[in-house]
């Protein structure tokens, strides 16, 4: 049994601005994975420093460096792949890119301005990301401050491709 494939339609979307519910299954995978990488990070030094002075030793015991941390990693986690490729890990698992309003990649300002305005968007009762859905160009408050979109950016000619290449008869 083979799956269908409409090529025309993922190439058609490419280059299109991202909806709400893919750039919320994006930030899904994206807070889960941070959550996840600290939560290994903090276990891994909670057991080092306790093994190195013979005291139990927890993060949570400094909540104001736990949360400094946490808070640290999720902005390097956001803005450095952002800037180095244009998608987070979560982005790039649903097909997503950060560009320019022009299309052209973002550079390291960009993607760290964009980070920093996220909160905005939560702050606002959620009123930043409902301009996903109000605006034409999909861009959300963060996405303002920062001077980017979200567009859905993956490699649907490849994919293509590499299912027919599946599928050819021998």
């Amino acid at each position: 049994m083979s799956r269908y494939v409409a090529p025309d339609r993922d190439l058609g979307l490419q280059g299109h601005y991202a909806g709400i519910c893919t750039r919320f299954a994006a930030f899904v995978f994206d807070v889960l994975t941070i959550v996840f990488v600290y939560d290994l990070f903090a276990r891994g030094t909670e057991y080092l420093v306790s093994t190195l002075s013979d005291e139990q030793f927890r993060l949570s015991d400094a909540p104001i460096a736990a949360w400094s941390l946490l808070a640290a990693w999720a902005i390097f986690y956001c803005s450095y792949p952002v800037a180095a490729g244009g998608r987070t890990l979560g982005m790039a698992v649903t097909g997503l890119r950060v560009v320019r309003p022009d299309g052209t990649p973002v550079g390291g300002r960009q993607a760290v301005v964009r980070v920093l305005a996220l909160p905005l968007s939560f702050l606002t009762l959620g009123i930043g990301f409902l301009l996903i859905l109000l605006r034409q160009d999909r861009r959300a408050l963060q996405d303002l401050i920062g001077g980017t979109a979200v567009v859905y950016g993956w490699d649907a000619r490849a994919a293509r491709l590499r299912f027919l290449a599946r599928n050819e008869p021998d």
